[in-house]
């Protein structure tokens, strides 16, 4: 074992010696005087106590001001090229809820004349499911007539 060491070993024995005594002595008596302040069960004063609730209400009404929302981008797919692009673009735009606002919208070509219709909304995620949107509100009566499919192309939280 290597002797030399820099600063002060203090405490530390070699060969099975423990600590010197005068250090634990010395330290001893502070602690004694602090007996007071240490409070070892964790009981809280009033003071604290006012302090945590102000805390608690604070957040949560910080929590309850900022509810996220996010913002979709939807492929909506017609049954064929004889769909109706403008009315299945009505049918999808009437459906409300609240927290869901409809965006900007464009046909896109798929194939052999088919355009699928994408389009932007945006929703306050706790009031607007993107799964029920689709399957209770645009796959079902009376949307299904024009809307074949639905895929979600991008999801981004605002």
């Amino acid at each position: 074992m290597v002797c030399s060491f820099p600063g002060k070993a203090v405490g530390v024995g070699f060969g099975g010696k423990g600590a010197p005594a005068e250090s634990a002595k010395a330290e001893a008596p502070a602690a004694g005087d602090d007996d007071d302040d240490l409070d070892l069960f964790g009981d809280e004063t009033e003071e604290e106590k006012k302090a945590a609730e102000e805390r608690e209400a604070s957040n949560k009404s910080a929590k309850k001001k900022e509810s996220g929302k996010s913002s979709v981008l939807l492929d909506i797919k017609p049954w064929d090229d004889e769909t109706d692009m403008k009315k299945l673009e009505e049918s999808v735009r009437s459906i409300e809820m609240p927290g869901l606002f409809w965006g900007a919208s464009k046909l896109v070509p798929v194939g052999y004349g088919i355009k699928k219709l994408q389009i932007m909304l945006t929703i306050v995620d706790d009031l607007v499911s993107v799964d029920d949107l689709i399957e209770e509100h645009l796959t079902a009566e009376p949307h299904n007539e024009y809307v074949q499919s639905c895929d979600i192309v991008a999801f981004n939280k605002i």
